[in-house]
């Protein structure tokens, strides 16, 4: 989400597609770095890499420029694998090398039950130990040692080395194509070789990312990489590629069933979940791996989940159309961006560990291993981005960090759940960047004094040193995160704040990777509760939590808003991780669900961002025909919620019990 006041170059055009200039422009020497960025000499030293690299392959240096950008918009990612096994500016991929460095694990917890619904006995299920799969997509860094000589340790450490390994690609694929080759030539020839790059195995997901590639040489791009490289590409305006070199590749086509919920433009196929019985078939209560809805008509859906598959996409859509495993709607390619729908949007998954914001919420699940400190990729972004706001639109859904959460910000059903519950994205995700390739930037609305503040540190500079990403508990990449750290006191010598659900004897966090028990993530919007010189404090979890946030290198921007506080007369008021109905609201013969508090409490005085106003809901679904007294219908009740951002989580209080009230009513001074 970027920031009303720029801070660094970015993305200069829109990717609508503007009209033509030819070539590169480097620009001025005075520049603008990313906070925390190692300036180099002139700034520049990589974008002469791309030149040399472009020259020596006969690649054209547009070509080569955008299809980088694609794959991880020129940064190096401190020397950290992407999610699908790809290094360097380039993403040359060793998926091999990859599978045999030592992963911690994906959760805080491994005991999340994934339908979250205490109705029912618990499902548990273990990811199983998953190879990479034996594709050339997923192993093309062996390929580029071969044609440029080079080391392969070289490739996936050396920005330069992988530049070249890139281009050599590139020139290989045009080669075999029979297409015209040399930097001298014009771009608009590349689009089989830009396409074949992708990895892709099916026409239209090549085609997606090689258009891409071209709205990026069409727009041109600017921005200062990871280690402090400007790189620029002049718009190309008015570049049509010459598509049918696609035609040589000889790629499979996707059928695009009615089933399919997804734009146009985009690579998407089919790959259904079963509805069906396990066992021997005869035990109702025993199903997979999905219930039937009927969404939006008969209940709203208020969220889209992000997810990280800890797997590979072929692995995991495997797994998605296993009677015996969980479900989610949607799940994405790394490489190249594809999707598989495996859900129709009115049908509830089993991903998002309770039951509550399963029933009304849509699940995507991206190819990738949080664990490892990994990276994902730009064509992941962007069909990502593509489809959330495709599905926004469709369901009325904002495009906001209340609605479009992470599976990390959900809350646990009862307390014994809290625990357990997954953690990924993770910190690595890039929510600024993605946000903004949905138009939904962070802006500032308001002043220190307004009351509210939204996380948006700067990605790249942002670097908190993270441990546990292998099982040797070494610190993890030294790369960008959308992490803010909070601390008890406003000193980055003090102890990190503690969440009681994952500490319950009251130690403070830790910088472990799956430990988000002392973070803010980009866009999640806070109630300020003081201010001390370069540090803001905020309400987390029922404490102050310090986050070091100077004014020329800003880690938030100051928002406006709602925020609740308890009723005059109560000390506190109980939080939960559900907005269940009121027993009354449960028909005769339907089992009452329990309003259950977790073990937090908003005390008095304190003050909490305050999102949707939700009525209490539960949807009935426990056997496989709807045999059980009022399945597959919703439940509602006269009681009402309050979503609000209590920590790392989003969690649910009373309306009855808090005063919905403007932030700056009250708000601490500077």
């Amino acid at each position: 989400m970027r920031r009303s006041r720029p801070r660094r170059p970015s993305l200069t055009t829109s990717l609508a597609g503007v009209a033509g200039l030819t070539g590169l422009a480097v620009l001025a020497s005075v520049t603008v770095l990313p906070s925390g960025a190692t300036p180099v000499p002139n700034g520049d030293d990589r974008l002469r890499q791309y030149e040399a690299a472009a020259e020596e392959y006969g690649v054209p240096e547009s070509v080569l420029l955008g299809v980088s950008y694609l794959e991880s918009r020129w940064d190096v990612n401190g020397g950290s694998p992407s999610t699908s096994g790809g290094f360097g500016p380039m993403h040359l991929t060793d998926a091999e090398y990859v599978a045999g460095l030592p992963a911690g694990g994906h959760h805080h917890g491994t005991d999340e039950d994934p339908r979250g619904d205490d109705a029912r006995d618990t499902l548990t299920v273990t990811h199983p130990d998953v190879d990479p799969p034996d594709e050339e997509s997923l192993q093309t860094l062996d390929a580029a040692a071969a044609l440029t000589g080079a080391p392969e340790a070289e490739l996936r450490s050396d920005p330069a080395a992988n530049i070249r390994g890139g281009a050599a690609l590139l020139a290989r694929y045009q080669r075999d194509l029979g297409a015209p080759l040399g930097s001298y030539t014009d771009p608009a020839d590349w689009y089989g070789a830009v396409a074949r790059y992708s990895g892709s195995d099916t026409t239209d997901a090549a085609r997606f990312f090689a258009d891409e590639v071209y709205a990026t040489i069409r727009a041109g791009a600017e921005r200062v990489t990871d280690d402090g490289q400007l790189v620029t590409l002049a718009a190309h305006r008015g570049l049509e590629p010459d598509r049918s070199w696609i035609e040589a590749l000889g790629l499979d086509d996707t059928d695009r069933p009615d089933e399919i919920e997804c734009p146009r433009a985009l690579s998407c196929e089919w790959l259904p979940a079963p509805y069906e019985l396990r066992g021997d078939g005869t035990n109702v209560n025993s199903y997979g791996n999905h219930d039937l809805g009927n969404r939006p008509e008969q209940q709203k859906i208020e969220y889209i989940i992000i997810h990280d598959a800890e797997g590979y996409f072929g692995p995991t859509t495997e797994l998605a159309q296993d009677k015996n495993w969980v479900s989610w709607h949607y799940t994405l390619r790394s490489s190249d961006g594809h999707i598989a729908q495996h859900l129709e949007s009115k049908n509830v998954g089993w991903h998002a560990g309770n039951w509550f914001v399963n029933a009304k919420s849509i699940g995507l699940e991206h190819e990738g291993f949080a664990a490892q400190g990994s990276w994902y990729t730009e064509a992941m972004y962007r069909t990502s981005a593509k489809l959330v706001r495709h599905l926004a639109e469709k369901f009325d859904i904002p495009i906001d960090r209340e609605h479009i959460i992470g599976h990390d910000n959900i809350p646990g059903i009862t307390p014994d759940y809290v625990a357990g519950m997954h953690w990924d994205p993770g910190p690595y995700w890039d929510w600024s960047h993605y946000f903004d390739l949905m138009g939904a930037p962070a802006r500032s609305t308001g002043t220190p004094r307004t009351g509210l503040v939204t996380m948006d540190p700067d990605f790249a500079a942002n670097q908190p040193a993270f441990t546990g990403c292998e099982e040797r508990g070494v610190p993890c990449p030294e790369r960008g995160s959308s992490a803010v750290i909070l601390h008890s006191e406003p000193s980055h010598d003090a102890p990190l704040v503690t969440d009681v659900g994952l500490h319950p004897d009251g130690s403070p966090s830790t910088m472990h990777i799956s430990d988000h028990g002392a973070r803010a993530s980009a866009g999640q919007t806070y109630a300020i509760a003081d201010h001390d010189g370069d540090w803001t404090a905020i309400w987390y979890l029922g404490q102050k939590a310090w986050f070091h946030n100077p004014a020329d290198t800003p880690a938030a921007v100051w928002s406006r808003g709602l925020v609740v506080t308890p009723k005059e007369g109560l000390d506190s008021v109980p939080v939960y991780g559900r907005a269940y109905p009121e027993p009354a609201a449960f028909p005769e013969g339907v089992p009452v669900q329990p309003i259950v508090p977790l073990q937090y409490e908003l005390p008095a005085g304190q003050r909490y961002a305050a999102g949707p106003t939700l009525q209490g809901e539960y949807y009935r679904a426990t056997t496989y025909d709807g045999s059980s007294p009022g399945d597959w219908t919703v439940i509602s009740g006269d009681m009402e919620y309050v979503q609000i951002q209590f920590g790392h989580r989003v969690m649910f209080v009373d309306a009855d019990d808090v005063d919905v009230r403007p932030a700056n009513r009250d708000a601490p001074r500077p």
